[in-house]
C-alpha cells in the first residue's frame, strides 16, 4: 500500500498539530466508518482529570496532607458547625466507598484530625467529628487547593468557565443516566 505525502491545506494542518485532533484525523483516515466524535471531547476530559488529579497531589504534598484526608476533611467542614456527621452521612457525601471512608476515618483519627463517637440513642450510628487540628490543617489547605484550580483555569474567561460548567452538568447527567450510575467516584476508582 503506497502512503500519500500531500501538502495539507493549513486548517488541517492546524488540527493536526493538536494530538487529540490528530488522532481523530488518523482514525477518519484509516477507518472512515468509525465514529471519532466523541474523541476530542473523552481524551481531553481524560487529559484533563489526570492533569488536575496530578496537580492536586503535588499541592496537598506539599501541604502535607493526602487526597483522601482532604476530602474527609472537607465534607466534616462544609457541614458546618459543630463539624460533626454520622459516617453513613459522611458516606453519601463523598465520592468513595463506605469502605474507603472507614479506612479514611482510621487514618485521620491517628492523626487526631478527627474523633469517633457513638451517637446518643443510636446503637449503631457513629459520629465523626473534626477537631482543632483537622480544621486548621484544613483551612491552611482548602485555599491553596483551590486558588491553584482557579488558576489552572484563568485561560478561560468567566463566562467560558460557566459555560463549561453547565455544558459538564449535562454531560454528566447524562452518562449516570444512560449508564444508571446514581454516584460518581474519583477518576480511576472503581
Amino acid at each position: 500500500m503506497e502512503t500519500s505525502h500531500r501538502q495539507l491545506p493549513d486548517q488541517e494542518a492546524e488540527i493536526l498539530r493538536d494530538p487529540v485532533d490528530a488522532i481523530a484525523a488518523a482514525w477518519r483516515r484509516e477507518r472512515p466508518e468509525t465514529p471519532v466524535a466523541s474523541i476530542g471531547v473523552v481524551t481531553r476530559v481524560w487529559q484533563l482529570a489526570k492533569h488536575f488529579g496530578d496537580d492536586r497531589r503535588r499541592v496537598l504534598a506539599e501541604a502535607g496532607v493526602d487526597p483522601a484526608t482532604l476530602d474527609l476533611l472537607s465534607v466534616l467542614r462544609r457541614s458546618g458547625s459543630p463539624y460533626t456527621l454520622t459516617t453513613r452521612q459522611i458516606a453519601e457525601q463523598s465520592l468513595v466507598t463506605a469502605g474507603a471512608i472507614s479506612q479514611r476515618l482510621n487514618r485521620a483519627e491517628r492523626d487526631k484530625l478527627v474523633t469517633r463517637r457513638s451517637a446518643p440513642g443510636r446503637s449503631r450510628a457513629v459520629l465523626v467529628e473534626l477537631t482543632p487540628a483537622g480544621h486548621d490543617l484544613l483551612e491552611r489547605t482548602v485555599d491553596r487547593v483551590l486558588s491553584r484550580e482557579a488558576e489552572l483555569l484563568d485561560g478561560l474567561t468567566a463566562q467560558q468557565r460557566d459555560t463549561l460548567t453547565g455544558l459538564l452538568r449535562v454531560l454528566l447527567d447524562d452518562v449516570q443516566r444512560k449508564l444508571d450510575v446514581r454516584e460518581v467516584t474519583h477518576v480511576g476508582h472503581p
